[in-house]
């Protein structure tokens, strides 16, 4: 019997291994803006948009100290952060740039808009935003078309606030 997994289901978290706690914050907290909300020992914390419980997990159980993983290994390719409005994207596009935080590359998908970058320990990170549902491209029999068409970055910090 073919299972399909209910329409409502989200990925609630990810838990990422990282070297160095404080490090790793620098980024996802005071860069992007996640807000710590509890500290798990001084091995890991967890932090959120909103006061949600947890968004990201952060720890160095198996990992403090340690060279980022290869990339060119399985395993994670990238986190991927929806933002709720395009000038939302727009804003922490301006913040990177502001902070001279490299890029490693920008697309415009027809659904969606998206900035890639990665954190300190070399986990890859999505920040995107999705076009309203109507707008996605599809073909002549209603299949969705996602490309990978250059993002234009000009146009997009116009959006900024």
């Amino acid at each position: 019997m073919t299972y399909t997994i209910p329409a409502g289901t989200r990925i609630g978290h990810v838990h990422l291994k990282v070297a160095d706690i404080e490090r790793a914050l620098k980024f996802y907290r005071d860069l992007l803006g996640f807000e710590v909300q509890q500290y798990y020992g001084s091995d890991a914390v967890f932090i959120s948009a909103g006061g949600y419980h947890h968004h990201i997990g952060l720890n160095t159980w198996y990992s403090k100290n340690a060279p980022a993983a290869p990339r060119n290994t399985a395993g994670l390719f990238h986190t991927a952060i929806l933002y709720e409005t395009k000038k939302d994207l727009a804003n922490i596009l301006k913040r990177l740039f502001e902070a001279k935080y490299p890029l490693t590359g920008a697309s415009d998908h027809g659904v969606s808009l998206a900035l890639y970058l990665d954190d300190p320990d070399g986990n890859g990170v999505e920040l995107y935003w999705d076009r309203p549902k109507e707008e996605w491209p599809k073909d002549a029999e209603g299949n969705l078309l996602m490309v990978s068409d250059a993002l234009d970055l000009n146009e997009l910090l116009q959006s900024a606030g």
